[in-house]
């Protein structure tokens, strides 16, 4: 049986592994990875459109791994539009890449479930293998914060550098063009970079539940003299 210690510390690493899986749910389920404003571009230029004019063609746009909305003003007013990434989208994006983004979140997930499984066991029992106390956490913790950051990284490389904004608010339009004129990274992604940095603290806790605590000791009394037969002599 392990120490209190040692169960309060795996205790509270299987709460931040519960933490880091729910955040990469979340953000695999909604639509907030990246928004922004786009201008319609074709409208503004067919009435000839002046600075004080753009924001009758400026709509908003924000979407995720899997779907998202549009909403553009082409000087008809606001039209909001579904966006749905798989199955059809996907082939005008950089799928690969996409794809990758997802997978390597998915197997993130794995990994903490599996981190959250070790954090429970530890918390109950010591282990006679060291692949199943500390070392394996954070072997897992590791993997899982790696294969996490990956995904970050792929997702930002699509943003930045394969102009997945552009292609997903141009997606269907035969008479208008848009341009992106500012995006963001929104609340979505940044769940997935708290995942990442719970591993991190998972790490510290584990490193943590090593630390011995002195035990408390009970106060000696004080010796009382011995009183031999020689000493009354004396």
């Amino acid at each position: 049986m392990p120490s209190l210690w040692k169960r309060l510390t795996f205790s509270f690493a299987t709460l931040l592994c519960v933490l880091s899986a729910t955040l990469l749910l979340v953000a695999l389920a909604t639509e907030r990875w990246v928004s922004g404003r786009i201008l319609c571009g074709t409208g503004a230029e067919l009435v000839s459109a002046n600075c004080s004019e753009l924001d009758k063609f400026t709509g908003h746009i924000y979407y995720g791994l899997f779907q998202g909305q549009k909403t553009r003003r082409c000087g008809l007013g606001n039209r909001s539009t579904k966006i749905y990434i798989f199955p059809t989208l996907v082939h005008t994006l950089n799928t690969g890449l996409h794809v990758m983004v997802i997978v390597f979140l998915l197997v993130a997930v794995g990994f903490t479930l599996l981190s959250l499984s070790f954090s429970i066991y530890n918390a109950r029992k010591v282990p006679y293998q060291s692949i199943k106390g500390p070392t394996g956490l954070y072997i897992w913790n590791t993997i899982a914060g790696v294969f996490g950051s990956l995904a970050v990284l792929c997702f930002l490389a699509a943003v930045r550098h394969h102009r997945l904004t552009e292609r997903v608010s141009n997606y269907q339009e035969n008479l208008f063009h848009f341009s992106i004129l500012d995006e963001r990274l929104d609340w979505s992604f940044w769940l997935g970079v708290a995942s990442i940095a719970t591993h991190g603290v998972v790490c510290v806790v584990v490193a943590m539940s090593r630390i011995k605590l002195p035990k408390p000791q009970n106060k000696k009394q004080s010796e009382q003299p011995t009183v031999t037969a020689e000493v009354l002599m004396y």
